[in-house]
């Protein structure tokens, strides 16, 4: 890609060639026409160019994408194995109400990606479902009040994702690595008829209170959502949004 970049403005730079001596010699006309020419091939060379980048940059974001959506469903059978092998353990031991309790447990857990699936947004939704697969010191759990359709509620659905992206985004590179369990936090989406919340509770240490405020300011100015008393400390923080058909 490098290469690609240089042999562009390379291109680009020879063009000057030609300039300077039809400055020098404006009366000589073939030379006027080798600079159109030369002027003309470093114009396609430099668009071939940038088609060749953005297949190259198009090529690089599809190959992402399909590893981060592997390593998705790598974790989701993962846990799925366990699940099976918990309540096949259960029904082995004849522990029928252990593994009924149990079912109910993954049940509710369905019904939670099943509410997430149906965010509306494909950029959230992709982010909370391979959060794991991003980070190890914190533990990202979602709880959905109803049915939220962000594409539905809002024409502003985008805007809304990007902002609870950028601040779970701030609490995973302020989390204080530890040697215990991850630190959890918990986004709990919820609506009324004027405005959509968002709550986030953070269970663990920071390793800079002050900059993982200052980036939540940076990442929420002028944005739709906003910071409900802001002075509150980290381990509570309500956003809101006023729903905007």
């Amino acid at each position: 890609m490098g290469r690609l970049i240089t042999a562009k403005y390379y291109a680009a730079a020879t063009v000057i060639v030609p300039c300077a001596a039809v400055l020098i010699w404006p009366s000589k006309v073939w030379l006027i026409a080798i600079f159109l020419v030369w002027l003309i091939a470093a114009a396609i060379y430099w668009i071939l160019t940038e088609r060749k980048e953005h297949a190259q940059r198009t090529d690089r974001t599809i190959q992402s994408l399909q590893t981060a959506s592997i390593r998705t469903l790598n974790h989701h059978r993962h846990d799925w194995m366990n699940d099976l092998q918990v309540v096949f353990g259960y029904i082995r031991l004849k522990k029928l109400d252990k593994a009924a309790e149990y079912v109910e447990k993954i049940s509710e857990r369905m019904q939670a990606e099943s509410n997430i699936s149906k965010l509306g947004v494909p950029s959230l939704i992709s982010y909370i479902q391979s959060f794991r697969t991003i980070s190890n010191t914190l533990e990202l759990q979602v709880v959905i009040k109803g049915a939220i359709h962000l594409n539905e509620i809002t024409a502003e659905a985008n805007q809304i994702a990007d902002s609870l992206i950028h601040t779970i985004n701030a609490y995973r590179f302020a989390v204080k690595p530890s040697y215990g369990n991850a630190a959890v936090l918990t986004l709990e989406l919820s609506r009324d008829d004027e405005a959509l919340y968002a709550a986030f509770y953070y269970e663990g240490e920071l390793m800079n209170e002050q900059q993982w405020k200052q980036k939540i300011q940076q990442q929420l100015e002028g944005a739709l959502m906003q910071p409900i008393n802001f002075e509150q400390p980290y381990a509570k923080m309500l956003l809101r949004a006023e729903m905007r058909a």
